[in-house]
Parts: C-alpha cells; sequence; structure tokens
C-alpha cells in the first residue's frame, strides 16, 4: 500500500490518480473476497463480450462486471430480473472512479421479486377475466384521430410519428406527455386514460414508450393501468419496449403491438396501398358489370327469336279474319240463291193452277212460307253476325291494333343503311339526331331523338 508523507501544518496534495488508487488498495485489501446477493438489473454485452450490470436489492445498487473468460463456469446464462448470489471481489475502475464487483462465479436463486409480482398480477387478473378476448374492443380500421400517452422527449413517439409521416393518412395525432419510468408514472398513465375518454374525441390511444429493463418497464406493470386499460370506452393499443418484452398492459390492451413502429403500421394505413386496392377493385367491378350487361344482351337476343317478328304475327291475324269474311259472304249468297229458286218454283206451280181457291190457297201457303222463309233467313242472319262479331272480338283481343288504341306505340328505326324498320325496345338501340317511325292506332309520327336517358 502507497504511503504519503506529510508535514505536521501542510497536508500532503494528492492527484486525482493517487487518490483513487488508495482507496482501490483500501477495498481490494478489505474485501478480498465477498458473496453478494441481489438482482440483475440493466444488463448489457458490449462487442467485448464482457457482462455488465447491476445488482440491487430495495436499499441500494451495486455495478457488476462479469468477465468473458469467466462465463464458462455459469450453469445458465444470467438476465434481467434474476435473483443471484454473486462470489468475487470489490474493486474500483479509476477512470471513472466507481467502485464495483469482480465477479468470478454466480449462483443462481430463481426469478427475482419483480419477476415474481410480475407473473402473481398476471395471474389473478386473468382469473379476473381482464385478460378475455371477449372484452377487446375492435380496432377502427381507418382512425382519424390518434392519442399517444409516451413522453414527448424519446424517441418512440419519433418512430411512430415517422410512419404516420410516410403512410400519408390524414389522421391527427395527439400527444398526452406523461413520465414513462418511476415512482408516480403508473397513477401517470392510469390518469391520462380516464381523461382522454372523459374529454377527448379520439378514435384510438396508443401506449407508446421504448425498450428496457422489467424495471424501466414497471410502470406498465402495475394494477392500476391494467384496470385503466380493461374500463377505457375507447380501444387501447399497447406499444412498449421491444418484441421480447411483455407487460401486464400488453395483456389487457385490445392489441399488442411488438414496438411502437408496429403499432404505427398496424393502425395507420397506408394511402398509396389503399388507392391501389381502390384501383384494383374498380377494374374487377367494371369487368363484372360489362360481363352483366354482355349476358343479358344475348338473353334478349334469344328472346326475341323466341317470340318472333311482329309484323308476321299481325299478317297472320290479317289473312285470317279475310278468310273469315270471305266465307261468310259466299255462305250468305248460296243461301240467298236457294231460296231465291224456292220461291220461283212456288211462283210456278200457282201460275199452274188456275182456280180462284186454289190460288187463293196457294197465295196464302206462299204467304206464310214466304214469312217463314223471312224468319229463318232473320234468324240465321242473326247466328251468322253473332258468330262473327265473336270472332272479330278474338282476333281483335289478340291483335296488335288493340294493344295501339290503349295508347301503346310501336317504335322503329328510320332512315338507316343496315337497320331501316328495326323495332325500338331500349334507349341503348339510338343515339341522338336519329329518326324514328312511330306507328300510332291511327297514324303514324315521324320524331328525332333529342337526347337519350339511360335506364
Amino acid at each position: 500500500m502507497e504511503s504519503f508523507a506529510a508535514t505536521p501544518s501542510v497536508p500532503a496534495i494528492l492527484t486525482v490518480s493517487q487518490i483513487s488508487r488508495s482507496i482501490r488498495n483500501l477495498l481490494e485489501g478489505e474485501f478480498r473476497f465477498v458473496r453478494v446477493s441481489g438482482e440483475i438489473s440493466n444488463l448489457s454485452r458490449p462487442y467485448s463480450g464482457h457482462s455488465y450490470f447491476t445488482l440491487k436489492d430495495e436499499g441500494a445498487q451495486l455495478r457488476a462486471v462479469l468477465f468473458k473468460g469467466q462465463q464458462r463456469f455459469l450453469a445458465k446464462d444470467i438476465g434481467d430480473g434474476q435473483q443471484v448470489i454473486c462470489h468475487g471481489r470489490i474493486s474500483v475502475y479509476e477512470p471513472r472512479g466507481d467502485y464495483q464487483l469482480i465477479i468470478d462465479t454466480i449462483d443462481f436463486q430463481g426469478a427475482g421479486l419483480l419477476q415474481l409480482q410480475f407473473e402473481e398480477l398476471k395471474k389473478r387478473l386473468a382469473a379476473e377475466g381482464l385478460f378475455d378476448q371477449r372484452r377487446k374492443k375492435m380496432i377502427p380500421l381507418f382512425p382519424r384521430k390518434i392519442t399517444l400517452i409516451t413522453s414527448p422527449t424519446g424517441a418512440a413517439v419519433h418512430d411512430f410519428l415517422k410512419i404516420w409521416r410516410k403512410r400519408g393518412w390524414g389522421a391527427v395525432i395527439q400527444i398526452f406527455p406523461v413520465r414513462v419510468q418511476g415512482t408516480d408514472a403508473a397513477a401517470e398513465i392510469a390518469g391520462a386514460i380516464a381523461s382522454i375518454n372523459k374529454k377527448s374525441n379520439s378514435d384510438i390511444i396508443v401506449l407508446c414508450r421504448g425498450g428496457g429493463s422489467l424495471e424501466d418497464l414497471w410502470a406498465f406493470n402495475e394494477e392500476c393501468v391494467a384496470r385503466a386499460i380493461a374500463d377505457s370506452a375507447l380501444p387501447i393499443v399497447s406499444a412498449i419496449g421491444h418484441e421480447v418484452d411483455f407487460t401486464i398492459a400488453d395483456f389487457c390492451a385490445d392489441l399488442r403491438a411488438p414496438t411502437p413502429t408496429g403499432a404505427a403500421e398496424q393502425i395507420i394505413p397506408d394511402l398509396a396501398t389503399l388507392q391501389r386496392q381502390i384501383g384494383s377493385f374498380k377494374r374487377q367491378l367494371t369487368t363484372l358489370l360489362l360481363q352483366k350487361i354482355d349476358g343479358y344482351s344475348r338473353q334478349v337476343s334469344q328472346n326475341k327469336r323466341l317470340l318472333g317478328d311482329l309484323g308476321l304475327t299481325l299478317s297472320h291475324f290479317t289473312l285470317q279474319i279475310d278468310h273469315t269474311t270471305s266465307r261468310l259472304t259466299h255462305s250468305m249468297e248460296r243461301l240467298l240463291q236457294q231460296q231465291t229458286l224456292s220461291l220461283e218454283r212456288v211462283i210456278s206451280r200457282l201460275e199452274r193452277q188456275s182456280p180462284v181457291t186454289r190460288m187463293t190457297i196457294q197465295t196464302q201457303r206462299l204467304r206464310h212460307a214466304t214469312a217463314k222463309l223471312i224468319q229463318q233467313t232473320r234468324v240465321l242472319l242473326q247466328q251468322k253476325s253473332a258468330a262473327f262479331s265473336a270472332q272479330a272480338a278474338l282476333l281483335d283481343s289478340v291483335s296488335p291494333l288493340a294493344t295501339l288504341a290503349r295508347g301503346y306505340a310501336i317504335v322503329s328505326r328510320k332512315n338507316s343503311e343496315k337497320r331501316e324498320g328495326e323495332i325500338i325496345t331500349r334507349s341503348s338501340q339510338v343515339h341522338p339526331g336519329e329518326q324514328l317511325d312511330i306507328l300510332l292506332h291511327s297514324g303514324r309520327l315521324e320524331c328525332g331523338i333529342n337526347r337519350v336517358i339511360e335506364p
């Protein structure tokens, strides 16, 4: 051990290096071999491969280092939250003036206190149903206002805003500043959730924080935060830490994102992608409509062929009327000829009989026969007239002319080189400026098209 002499009146003046070296010698001489129990936190492994961490309990913290060469003697890898017993010596790292524990070996005691508290709270809240999927609220597909509960100075909020700017979605981002680490952080986070539910018109809430140790993220493992998330009327997304970090808030939230960046990618729509999808749907819809129209056009053409030409049907009924009229006329003429011949024979017999009596009798017979003939003729004429009227009414009921008499019209194309006389049944068959011929019950009209109105 170095010593420094000084006179009684003037104390020795030491350099920083000298006093640091003296302290190191004192500590290494006093604590040559120690066994220290505590919980590992803030573990880091730089490129050198050495492990640096803090060994802590409820009242204090002690820096510790485990060199790479000693790690091969461990029973398992170390990690944050583990309760361990470290064997080593106390030394001073002179460049920083920090005292630390240089570890030779480690005995593992199982999970740390925080990890045990985490598991106990997780089990109790799960039993109450706070993690039940039926409690989860739907995340809006197109949010218009998003509120971030986060530290405004952290890197997590900037990662979220970077994705928001990149995607170009016009949502409003509101930042509700809170502490995300420390003693009062959990109460602030729970209060922020309740306040946003009461006063804000947000569509969604995002709990946003970067990565850290179990101790750093502990505010999101508090029961008050879990119950505030469960009581929220607004959907909540947890974006806490890295992908491997899990908190109680993750299990209570309506959606768990692996990172703040992942949360932004899941809840903020990509405007360019949406535009491409809409264009694709539009093209598919257009193709489907064209296929439907083509199918209906073929069906109309087929039905038209089955119905036949209306002009031919009209001509057929006209021929039937003419034929019936001709038959009736011939029947009446034959009947008149027969009755005339009978009358002539009677007159001839009367002329051959000269007695007045016979003549009178014959005259009476003649009158009777004449009356009977007239009566039969009238009856026959009435029967034939009634039959003719029935036939005419039947023909008239199925005649297109009757349809025209009720106010309908037949529209056909006029002055067309290829489709002269084509019957028009759809507005899509004609174009403005074309000439049409309209057949009415009485007369025809020649008209021009001013405008075509689609159905």
